[in-house]
C-alpha cells in the first residue's frame, strides 16, 4: 500500500483535466464494447429516460459511461494531492447558506450525499467545515480503508459502520447537534426498507435516514460535488430536502427521500452512479429490468 500511494503522488502532478481524458477513453471504449458497467448503465438510461428515442437514449449512455471513468481517474489528484489541495479545485459553492444555517442551529446535520459527481471531494470540504461522521461500509479490501484515512489526513471524517452500534452512534451525535453523512440511494438489505418511486420506477430505499430525521428533529440537506467541463474543477451543490422526508409514514418519507436524489441527478445527470443496479431487486410485480442483460451475459460466458 506505501507503493500504492507513493504512485498516487507522482501522477497526482498531471493536470486535472489530463487524468479525467484518460478516464473519458476508458469510458468511450467500454461504451462502444458493451462491457461491465455498460449494460447495466444502458438499462439505467432507458427506465429513467423514456421518452428519449433509442438513439439519444445511447448517446446519454455514452456520455454517462465517460463521467463514470472521469470519476474514477480523478481520485488520483484528488487522493494523491492530498486534502488540502484538492479543496483548491473547488470553484463555487452553491446553497452555503442553507449549510451555515443548519450548523447555526444546533439542531443536528444529516447531509445526504448520492452517488453523484466526486463525493470524495465533497467530504473534504464539508469536513473543512464541520467534525462529521458518516455511515459507511467497510471495502472488501482492507488495505484500501488504511489508504483512504492516510489520503485524507486532517479531513476524515469519523467512519461509522453501518450496524447496530454506529447507527446508535449516529442517533447521539445528532442529538448533541452534531452532522452526520448517509449515502441516500444505497440499497438497504432485503427487509431493511421500503420501496418508493425513483425516476418513474419502485427502488428500495433505505428507510435509516428518515428515521434519523423524524427522531432527531436535524436538518437535511442533499449535496454534491459537480464536476465542471474541460477540468475546470468542481461545483458543490447544497439543497434543502423535499417536504415529507421526516414524515411518520414511512412509505411518503421514502419517496421524498428519493425525490431529493433526483433533484440533485437532475442537475448532472450524466454524472451519476448508471453503472449501479439500482432497480434490483425489482418490487413485488415489477420486472427486473436487467434480466435480459443478465441472461444475454450468461450465454455469452457459456458459448
Amino acid at each position: 500500500m506505501v507503493l500504492v500511494y507513493a504512485l498516487l503522488r507522482v501522477l497526482a502532478l498531471l493536470p486535472l483535466r489530463v487524468l479525467q481524458g484518460i478516464g473519458a477513453a476508458v469510458g468511450w471504449v467500454l461504451w462502444k464494447t458493451g462491457a461491465g458497467a455498460a449494460a447495466t448503465t444502458r438499462v439505467n438510461v432507458s427506465v429513467t429516460r423514456p421518452q428519449l428515442d433509442a438513439d439519444a437514449q445511447d448517446a446519454l449512455t455514452g456520455e454517462a459511461l465517460r463521467a463514470t471513468g472521469r470519476s474514477l481517474t480523478e481520485l488520483v489528484r484528488v487522493w494523491g494531492g492530498g486534502a488540502r489541495r484538492a479543496l483548491k479545485l473547488v470553484r463555487e459553492v452553491r446553497g452555503e447558506e442553507h449549510f451555515q444555517a443548519a450548523l447555526a442551529s444546533g439542531r443536528g446535520l444529516i447531509i445526504a450525499a448520492p452517488h453523484l459527481g466526486c463525493w470524495e471531494l465533497l467530504n473534504y470540504w464539508l469536513c473543512s467545515r464541520t467534525s462529521m461522521a458518516i455511515l459507511y461500509r467497510p471495502p472488501r479490501m482492507a488495505a484500501l480503508e488504511g489508504l483512504l484515512r492516510k489520503v485524507r489526513g486532517d479531513l476524515a471524517p469519523e467512519q461509522v459502520r453501518a450496524e447496530g452500534a454506529g447507527v446508535r452512534t449516529l442517533f447521539k451525535r445528532l442529538a448533541a447537534g452534531g452532522t452526520v453523512g448517509i449515502l441516500p440511494d444505497q440499497k438497504p438489505r432485503q427487509g431493511e426498507g421500503r420501496f418508493a418511486p425513483f425516476f418513474g420506477r419502485r427502488a428500495l430505499t433505505m428507510v435509516l435516514l428518515p428515521r434519523l430525521a423524524a427522531r432527531t428533529g436535524a436538518t437535511v440537506l442533499f449535496a454534491f460535488a459537480e464536476r465542471l467541463p474541460h477540468g475546470g474543477g468542481y461545483r458543490i451543490h447544497l439543497l434543502p430536502a423535499p417536504d415529507g422526508l421526516a414524515d411518520a409514514d414511512p412509505d411518503r418519507a421514502c419517496a421524498a427521500l428519493n425525490r431529493g436524489v433526483e433533484q440533485c441527478v437532475e442537475r448532472a445527470f450524466a454524472q451519476y452512479q448508471w453503472g449501479y443496479k439500482r432497480f434490483s431487486p425489482p418490487a413485488e410485480g415489477d420486472r427486473n429490468p436487467y434480466w435480459q442483460k443478465d441472461a444475454s451475459a450468461r450465454e455469452t460466458n457459456a458459448g
